[in-house]
């Protein structure tokens, strides 16, 4: 699960052995939410929304005690009379409102029919609102125990990590104790109650996703209709299978750009896999040379896995070539740049939900061997991106993964795509597979679909037709529908 990568960056935002298992839990139940619910005032606030804050206490299970503010913001339907009702949707990752601010057309069809409710996650908010937690020390980057594979990277990476979590906690306060998603859950369910309506009808996308299946657990009886795109998977305990399900998605990416790049790119008639198998093994030998610096071997690896977005695939493709031809400078531009900036406290949330505790060095390089047998060219490199996000962080609020337990609900609709390696297709399965009644619509698009389609003004696209049947009537795709890829369709080939 690479969420860092939310909407396709266009909107810039466990048994690891039997020392690290995460034991399966029942659920946290559901607190009462009636007598915390308080008026939204709502006032306009620029782009053509309205803003309000919803106020609820730091921990639901102490309803009593201190508060904190949820940045909410309203487009409101655009014909009054075809108006039904409130949808309340989160575009996942970090703030869900500024994105929007800069790409409204994520969302704005749907004011055809609907007043569309915009939901910062805790920690996250509206530019310039105080309830946007900037943390003074940034996260380090991902790619860190990738690059700097030894022990002493590993103790340098959970050093950075710690760093950030404190000025995360120094910048949080007391607020910071409630950073996980049964928090996030309980204040969808005071925003359905403030805005009156009997059932929550919900988008969520990406990291929105973890936060709706929450709620689906702890509040089934005021479910309505929800649609989950980009599903991140918190059902499995283990995180080892939960590493492979993502290291097995981006070494089947490889062969998804390879069949794509067959159909013409910038390689012409050479086999994009061969090409990069050819240039692991030059690497190995030799960094390759970049201008004026020098491509080595995990270098690359993490080149290529920037890479394998669909909308980088005609950059991978020519820095593939150039790199074969002896200049790898269009791979050196494919490795991440450092972060200028404070940072944020999503980071430490995903911690809490998904890994609240992190193998140590050594129980970790088994993992490893393990992940390099099932995905060895390219995706066994997941398992260091993903514990890169949490080595190091401390001790906090937690809610983690369990099997979905959830009866009583509607169907639920959840799109998968084929070529999302950001939230797994085969995670996003799994999840899936324990709904009853959810209905899945595949498509042969990436991360955000539904959002990125309508960012790109594709307007009715096979899979927006299948979300808005759903929003406005109910009506659900048949067993087994498959949307093509219109936003691949579209990639130049260069």
């Amino acid at each position: 699960m690479a969420i860092t990568r939310t909407l396709g960056g266009a909107l810039a935002a466990l048994a690891l052995g039997m020392t690290t298992a995460v034991t399966p839990q029942a659920p946290a139940r559901a607190e009462r939410t009636t007598s915390q619910v308080r008026p939204l005032t709502w006032a306009e606030c620029g782009d053509g929304m309205e803003c309000a804050k919803l106020t609820v206490p730091i921990d639901w299970k102490r309803p009593g005690g201190r508060k904190t503010l949820v940045d909410l913001a309203r487009m409101r339907a655009s014909d009054p009379a075809r108006r039904l009702g409130s949808l309340v949707v989160n575009t996942g990752g970090g703030a869900t409102i500024q994105s929007v601010r800069s790409m409204p057309a994520v969302v704005s069809e749907l004011t055809t029919w609907f007043d569309v409710v915009l939901i910062d996650p805790r920690g996250m908010g509206d530019r310039g609102s105080s309830s946007l937690v900037e943390c003074a020390t940034p996260p380090p980057d991902l790619t860190g125990l990738i690059l700097r594979p030894g022990k002493e990277g590993w103790r340098a990476h959970a050093r950075a990590n710690a760093a950030y979590d404190a000025s995360c906690r120094e910048a949080a306060g007391a607020a910071y104790a409630g950073l996980t998603s049964w928090q996030v859950a309980h204040d969808l369910e005071a925003l359905r109650r403030a805005l009156g309506e009997q059932r929550l009808r919900y988008l969520g996308n990406s990291y929105g996703t973890v936060y709706g299946q929450a709620y689906l657990e702890l509040f089934p009886a005021t479910v309505g209709r929800m649609v989950l795109d980009g599903v991140a998977d918190h059902t499995r305990t283990s995180l080892e299978r939960w590493l492979l399900d993502n290291a097995l998605t981006e070494e089947r990416q490889l062969g998804r750009f390879r069949d794509w790049c067959a159909a013409g790119c910038a390689l012409g008639e050479r086999d994009a896999i061969g090409v990069f198998d050819e240039l692991l093994v030059r690497a190995r030998r030799a960094p390759l040379p970049a201008g004026g610096g020098m491509v080595g071997e995990r270098e690359f690896l993490v080149a290529v896995r920037e890479g394998l977005a669909p909308p980088r695939w005609p950059a991978l493709a020519v820095a593939l070539r150039e790199a074969a031809d002896g200049d790898a400078t269009g791979l050196a531009r494919l490795l991440p740049r450092p972060f200028d900036g404070p940072g944020y406290t999503s980071g430490a949330m995903l911690c809490h939900d998904f890994m609240p505790r992190v193998p140590g060095y050594r129980d970790f390089l088994a993992v490893e061997s393990r992940l390099r047998a099932a995905a060895p060219r390219i995706g066994w490199i997941q398992g260091r991106y993903q514990l890169a996000r949490c080595l190091g962080m401390g001790k906090g609020p937690s809610y983690p993964p369990h099997p979905l337990r959830v009866e009583g609900v509607p169907p639920v609709l959840i799109s998968i795509g084929d070529t999302d390696d950001n939230t797994p297709n085969l995670a996003a399965e799994h999840m899936a597979a324990q709904l009853p009644g959810a209905r899945v619509v595949r498509h042969g698009d990436g991360h955000a679909a539904y959002l990125m389609q309508g960012a790109s003004g594709l307007g009715v696209t096979c899979l927006r037709r299948h979300v808005h049947d759903y929003l406005t009537a109910g009506a659900l795709p048949p067993p087994g529908a498959r949307c093509p890829g219109d936003l691949v369709a579209r990639i130049p080939r260069g």
